[in-house]
């Protein structure tokens, strides 16, 4: 048996089209969750970099005063 008809055995088209609407509302929840999530993520990444920025500023202003000490 050829491995592409092996895999075609398992795939379903229903005759009754309604049997499309679980499948479909549970991709889109899913979808929309990915979408909430990644942007979950772009904003805690912005806030980590503006951190990281003022970490960097503060670490150049100590440099700067201990070498105009020095």
């Amino acid at each position: 048996m050829n491995l592409s008809a092996f895999y075609m055995m398992f795939l379903y088209f229903p005759e009754n089209k309604t049997e499309y609407i679980p499948a479909f509302l549970e991709f889109a929840f899913f979808f929309v969750l990915c979408v909430i999530v990644f942007i979950g993520f772009q904003k805690i990444s912005k806030k980590q970099e503006l951190r990281t920025k003022e970490l960097e500023q503060q670490i150049l202003e100590q440099r700067k005063s201990q070498h105009l000490q020095d």
